[in-house]
Formats: structure tokens, sequence, C-alpha cells
């Protein structure tokens, strides 16, 4: 066998015995058996990328972007948001490893996250307490509307401009959305693939080394053989040279 071939089958059988180690085994199993810390590390890292786009519009002078930006936000948030009863059922399940004051921090951490993603600024200005209506306010008499509180829809008609915005903006995020969809389904497609190919390699260690001794025994077969029918050889010419020899003397 060459080196590669024997490089190649180390490095097999290595990887056919990580099972067997405990380090590796432990450090998988917090991080890939464990659902909560998947999805409460994702749920982390868009919160913490949404208060950098918030921080980004706060200082962004061109009203369309900030628009845009805010949109993006609210989505974001209304995500973030449908992920918690997930989590709520995830942080009371019982992981190997953790121990009950560790699960109940989780719950903790949940209950937490509604109020930590509604404090994410996204350019809706807060609600505020009315009493009565459009009427005049209650501690700013002063202040009254020319209109009795009924405004018509010319009040929020788009300009042509911003409608186009809009469209142009939608049509882009849908795209991009199609192609991210593309993008994870390949991703999938190719662990899925991956997977497989570590199984085949694992079924084909235990072959490839039975196909190695079955020929080590069919090569010292040969050769013995070989040894044989030399011998075999031999004997044949030296029996007809006697034959001869004994014909010529009579």
């Amino acid at each position: 066998m060459s080196v590669i071939d024997i490089l190649t089958r180390v490095d097999a059988i290595c990887k056919k015995y990580d099972k067997y180690d405990v380090d590796k085994q432990r450090d998988a199993n917090i991080s890939g058996d464990d659902a909560f810390s998947r999805l409460y590390a994702a749920v982390e890292a868009d919160i913490d990328s949404s208060c950098q786009k918030a921080e980004v519009a706060s200082n962004e002078k061109n009203r369309a972007s900030v628009v845009a930006i805010n949109a993006e936000i609210r989505r974001t948030k209304a995500r973030l948001l449908e992920e918690v009863p997930k989590l709520q059922r995830l942080a009371v399940k019982k992981v190997k490893g953790l121990s009950t004051e560790e699960l109940t921090a989780r719950n903790d951490l949940v209950l937490a996250l509604p109020d930590r993603i509604q404090s994410i600024p996204d350019g809706t200005p807060p609600a505020p307490k009315q009493t009565g209506g459009w009427g005049a306010s209650a501690s700013r008499t002063e202040i009254k509307f020319d209109s009795d509180g009924q405004f018509g829809s010319e009040y929020f008609q788009q300009t042509e401009e911003s409608s186009q915005f809009r469209q142009e903006y939608e049509m882009r995020k849908m795209r991009q959305d199609q192609g991210l969809e593309v993008i994870s389904e390949g991703l999938d497609t190719l662990k899925n693939m991956a997977q497989d190919m570590n199984e085949e390699l694992d079924r084909q260690v235990p072959l490839m080394d039975e196909i190695d001794t079955k020929v080590d025994k069919a090569t010292s077969d040969l050769k013995n053989t070989n040894v044989r029918l030399k011998d075999t050889v031999n004997q044949l010419r030296s029996s007809r040279i006697s034959v001869l020899i004994s014909y010529y003397c009579v």
C-alpha cells in the first residue's frame, strides 16, 4: 500500500473511534444536542444585530434608509417574539449535565426576553395614554383640533415616489428571501450528503479491512502455489532427463 492509502485509512479509523472520545462527546452534547442553547444564542445574536441597526438608523440622515431599517427591525422583533414560546418549552426540558439552578436561570432568561425585544428602538413612538379620543388634552386645554377628529383618506395618501420606493424595497426583500431560502436548502442538502458520506465511510472501513486480509491471504497462497509449481516443473524435467538417459543407454 502507498503512503496516501495508509494516511487515508488512518484518518478514517480515527474518525470512526472519535465517538469514544469522552471530551469531544461532552462538548458535542453541550452545543449539538442542547436545542435551547442553539436557539437562545440565535435570538441573542438577532437582538444584538437589531440594536446595532437601531443605532445606525438613529445616525442615518436619509429618511428612506431609516424607514427601511426600522421596517426590518420590526419584522425581526415580531419573529423573535414568536421564538419566545419555543424557548419557554425548551427551558424546562431537562438536559444531561445541567443542574436545577441552571434550568431555573434559563427560565429567568426567557422571561426577560420579551421586554428586551420590545425595548429595541424601531422608529415607532410609544403609544400615548389617551382618555377621551381626539378631544382636547386634559393637561393642555389651550391645544385644540381644527377638525372633529375624523381624518379622511387624503391625509394618509402616499406620493408616487414613496409608493415606487416601497414597491422596489418589497421586491428586493422578496428576492433576497428567496435567495436565502435556496441557500438554506442547499446547505441542508450538503449537510445530509456529508452525513451520508460519513456513515458510508464507517460501513466501508470493515469491508476494506476484510478485503486487505483476503488480498494478503491470496498473495500468500499464490506465492506458495508458485513455489510448488516450480518444484513440480523441476521434478518433471529431472524425470524426463532420466528417461532419456535410460533410453539411450539401452
